[in-house]
């Protein structure tokens, strides 16, 4: 799983955890772990003298085989936002087809939606840190506003923009067809019926959901690492709480987002 960052791809983990057949966990290591294996081994003298190959190869690939050792489900998703320019790493290594759920929302609600969580994660005296976002404004000199936040998270340093460049690449790769992209909308309007739409992606039988009593199993160290609590909180009941972005994001930011709808979402194109 893949995907923009407030698209719901928590929420999406959470239903496909109540099919028995499947675990679908927090971000995982596993894409970063593979690729600083491969960059460092093949910038090493000591490999390039003698390089083994095939060896090193089955090493990278085996690193999913052991970061999910301990896990019993028959169909692991493995999530990172990086996997759509990294096809090549999936199929190269792990010798598997890839497919990739995508996670996608328009830009003006993703943004909403960071917003929002930050104004209800205010920094208190006695926390661990401030809010990642503010913590990379203050790093930079940069004074903390709604409109600096924001372009701040679709600058090349914005995960909003990382997770934006790598769909694009993967898209460019030639790898559309491995990408089966889902709306945030669409799943909080038809949510059995998307659900139903990963499955055949994904070459699963169907499985009846429960969009009731909903939480997430497998909750990060938000606070200490991203100073946001709720960053990856499932709401109970399912339904949309999000506010009109007009309500919250400055006029500027509006402007932006319309002006750049075409670019910006790229991914409808394809959709």
């Amino acid at each position: 799983m893949s995907g923009l960052p407030r698209a719901g791809s928590t929420l999406l983990s959470a239903l496909l955890n109540q099919n028995p057949r499947f675990y679908s966990g927090p971000a995982s290591a596993v894409k970063m772990m593979m690729e600083s294996i491969h960059h460092n081994v093949l910038q090493d003298d000591i490999y390039n003298a003698y390089p083994k190959p095939e060896q090193t190869n089955k090493i990278i690939g085996s690193v999913i085989d052991n970061w999910y050792s301990d896990i019993e489900e028959p169909v692991i998703i493995d999530k990172n936002r990086g996997w759509p320019e990294s096809i090549h790493f999936i199929e190269g290594y792990m010798h598997i087809q890839a497919k990739v759920i995508v996670p996608v929302r328009s830009i003006d609600e993703i943004l909403t939606s960071f917003l929002t969580m930050i104004h209800r994660n205010p920094f208190r005296e006695g926390q661990p840190k401030i809010n990642i976002i503010d913590e990379e404004l203050v790093k930079s000199n940069i004074p903390i506003s709604d409109e600096n936040r924001c372009q701040y998270l679709l600058s090349s340093k914005g995960v909003l923009n990382r997770s934006l460049e790598s769909i694009k690449k993967g898209i460019q790769n030639g790898y559309r067809d491995k990408f089966y992209f889902i709306d945030y909308n669409d799943l909080m309007n038809n949510p059995q019926q998307e659900m139903n739409n990963i499955y055949n992606f994904l070459g699963e039988e169907l499985f009846q959901h429960t969009f009731s009593g909903l939480s997430n199993e497998y909750r990060e160290d938000d606070l200490n690492v991203y100073g946001l609590s709720d960053m990856h909180h499932v709401h109970s009941d399912f339904k949309k709480t999000s506010k009109d972005p007009s309500s919250i994001l400055p006029e500027s930011i509006m402007k932006l987002c319309r002006d750049n709808i075409m670019s910006l979402e790229f991914w409808k194109e394809y959709s």
